[in-house]
Formats: C-alpha cells, sequence, structure tokens
C-alpha cells in the first residue's frame, strides 16, 4: 500500500493559505493547525488535561483504540495518528467513525494495513471516543 500523499495542487493551496494567514496574522492564530511535528510533541500534555466532559470517551479510547492509535490518538507502527489533518471532521466525518468500527477500514490513506471491526465497541461508546478525539484536534487547530 502506498503512502497518502496530497495533490501537487492541494499541497500548493494550503502553503499559500498559510502564507497568507501568516502575513495577516503575524503568527500562530486561533483555527491554525499546528506542524505534525509540533502535534507530536504537545499531544501527551494536552490529554494529561482533558476536561471531565471528555474523561469517558478518553477511558474509552485508551481501552478500545490506543493500541494501534496511539496513547494520545498519536499513531503507532500500527495504526495511524487520528490527531491528522486528514480526520478532520468536514473529510471523516463522525459516523465515518461509528462505520469503520462496525465494519472495518479497508486501507486507503496509510501503509498500516486494513482496520478490522471491532465488534465489542459499541456505536454510544464510538460517539464517546469520538468526542474525546475531537477535543484533541481542536486543541492543535483541526476543526
Amino acid at each position: 500500500m502506498t503512502e497518502y500523499r496530497p495533490s501537487k495542487w492541494r499541497t500548493a493551496r494550503m502553503v499559500l493559505s498559510t502564507m497568507a494567514l501568516a502575513a495577516c496574522s503575524g503568527g500562530q492564530q486561533s483555527g491554525e493547525v499546528l506542524p505534525p511535528d509540533e502535534i507530536q510533541r504537545i499531544l501527551p500534555r494536552i490529554a494529561a488535561d482533558t476536561p471531565v466532559d471528555f474523561t469517558g470517551g478518553k477511558d474509552l479510547f485508551e481501552g478500545n483504540c490506543s493500541a494501534c492509535h496511539g496513547p494520545v490518538a498519536n499513531g503507532t507502527a500500527k495504526g495511524p495518528p487520528l490527531v491528522d489533518i486528514i480526520y478532520e471532521p468536514s473529510h471523516h466525518g463522525d459516523m465515518a467513525f461509528v462505520l469503520a468500527v462496525r465494519s472495518g477500514v479497508r486501507a486507503h490513506h496509510w501503509r498500516f494495513g486494513d482496520m478490522p471491526p471491532l465488534p465489542g465497541v459499541t456505536e454510544s461508546m464510538v460517539l464517546e471516543i469520538v468526542g474525546y478525539v475531537r477535543w484533541l484536534q481542536r486543541q492543535v487547530g483541526i476543526e
């Protein structure tokens, strides 16, 4: 399986948009996605301060997802990071996660192979997990 690479036009648009935002704002602004290496560096600290509203999803994530998707959704050798621009809500909506858990997923963005279905994880559990993942995403500017 080949690794996902955005088209040259999408990459160019993202670079130009980032440059325009930086020129207008003079630096980091709310809603600007942090670079991947910065995300990896700060995710453990962010997750340590998880608000009580998302601790149920965090616990469910740790028990059902972290072995492949990392302790703080930052990825492992077995699965991709979910705190990544590819999983932004406009590209992978909440129901995409529900369907992935219910039916599994054929590898398409990453080199990790197929994701098997997780029959012991209910839709309500997935939605709690998604709430936690979306909260992590927002903390690094993925909205």
